[in-house]
């Protein structure tokens, strides 16, 4: 992280009795607060109070542990245990690269819709209610938008796989590999 991002960053120290202070206004906060400090798009990192370590993901996940717990949840169950499964995945790199590129198509489209939108209420960008009424009418074609979206991009993933596997093929062919023999008395 480089010193003018750091210099701009707001800082909250997390303490052994689990408190965290904001170094800004120096005052005690909630996850609840930290929380609205990432939906009003505020830079701030979190640290351990005694070793300086960065403890911003740890905090981050923390509220998306309580986001799902409460109300109707973001991931199926599948979809959590298909993600843990690519920890220490040889794929583990390119997944949260995968990931992280979808959420931000996903952001753009909904970036692009606000912005088509404002000319619809007198120039004023979509309040929550407001998206809440336009999905419950366009949703159907969302999801199906979304979904060839998803097609499409589960398709180029597939065939980067695809290229990788043909690259190891072609860098490892001329090494001479052995495949293993069976012994038929085992059977």
């Amino acid at each position: 992280m480089n010193s003018a991002k750091k210099l701009s960053e707001r800082l909250i120290k997390k303490y052994p009795n689990r408190r965290l202070y904001d170094t800004q206004t120096s005052s005690y906060i909630t996850l609840t607060d930290v929380k609205q400090l990432v939906l009003n798009n505020e830079e701030f990192a979190v640290v351990d109070a005694k070793t300086e370590e960065d403890l911003t993901r740890s905090i981050l996940l923390q509220i998306i542990l309580e986001e799902e717990s409460n109300g109707s949840p973001m991931f199926s169950s599948s979809a959590l245990s298909q993600i843990i499964r690519y920890y220490g995945h040889a794929m583990q790199g390119m997944m949260g690269s995968y990931l992280e590129k979808n959420i931000q198509a996903f952001i753009d489209i909904q970036n692009k819709l606000t912005e088509n939108s404002k000319g619809l209420y007198e120039g004023k960008p979509f309040s929550p209610e407001m998206w809440t009424q336009f999905m419950s009418v366009q949703g159907p074609m969302m999801q199906g938008m979304m979904s060839n979206y998803i097609e499409q991009s589960k398709s180029l993933f597939i065939q980067m796989q695809e290229q990788m596997q043909s690259q190891t093929k072609n860098m490892f062919g001329t090494f001479p590999f052995v495949p293993p023999t069976v012994d038929k008395s085992q059977k």
